[in-house]
């Protein structure tokens, strides 16, 4: 992402989808010369401090784009941070700097059956990415919600099972998420495995699917978007940590 593509945008609506998600449309003259087709991709949303701090950034994805309008859902933890904050105090004409958009992280499509697993942080993204897949394709949706209510209707091909898993108080002792995945059968053919999640989850899939089940790297994507009791900056230090310790293994 470049350090220059930076815009502001305008709140537009703010609209409680669940319990536990909030959505908010952004639009405005910032707007006029975002690039198209950029569902899934992700933006930077900038909150200024202090004038000798540096401003916070928050990553998250846009899930639905128009002509002049992007959505952004956030997820609602029981402690929400500065971004989750903003979102459920935010009002149409209030104003945010935004960054991006980056690169899309879409499952590999070249495969005979996929899996996609995530908490609702990734709901977004693997909304569309079951949006996107050919109406012929079969295989599974694993989404981790902290509430029954926190469901969503998602469009998906007429193969797809949809597994919601509730979870009302993630922690670092347990994967609910890897328990459903490892429940699940496992077709036959070459499986493309797309994954996003708490990073304690993450490393416990990752491992799942590298070393038990044997899935190749090119068909392999599996990312955390957040950790639990860390800042986004303490998040992004230990995914650094983790992606040099791989590397190495």
């Amino acid at each position: 992402m470049s350090k220059s593509a930076k815009r502001e945008l305008e709140v537009v609506r703010s609209t409680r989808l669940t319990p536990h998600m909030q959505r908010i449309t952004l639009g405005g003259e910032g707007l006029a010369d975002f690039p198209t087709d950029q569902e899934s991709a992700y933006i930077k949303l900038i909150f200024p401090r202090g004038e000798a701090e540096k401003p916070l950034m928050r990553t998250y994805t846009i899930r639905y784009q128009r002509a002049a309008e992007i959505d952004v859902d956030f997820a609602l933890h029981e402690h929400m941070g500065p971004a989750s904050e903003w979102a459920v105090n935010a009002r149409p004409g209030e104003r945010i700097l935004v960054g991006g958009p980056g690169p899309k992280k879409l499952i590999q499509s070249q495969a005979d059956w996929f899996l996609l697993a995530g908490d609702m942080t990734a709901l977004p993204a693997i909304s569309v990415n079951l949006a996107a897949l050919p109406d012929d394709a079969r295989g599974h949706a694993v989404i981790e919600i902290v509430h029954p209510a926190d469901k969503q209707p998602l469009v998906h091909p007429e193969n797809f099972q949809l597994h919601w898993v509730i979870n009302s108080q993630p922690d670092t002792a347990s994967s609910p998420l890897l328990d459903k995945v490892k429940s699940l059968p496992w077709f036959d053919g070459q499986p493309a495995v797309w994954a996003a999640c708490e990073f304690g989850s993450m490393r416990a899939l990752r491992c799942w699917f590298k070393q038990t089940l044997d899935v190749p790297k090119s068909h392999l994507y599996v990312s955390s978007y957040w950790k639990i009791g860390q800042t986004e900056d303490g998040h992004k230090l230990a995914k650094q940590q983790d992606t040099m310790a791989e590397s190495v293994s």
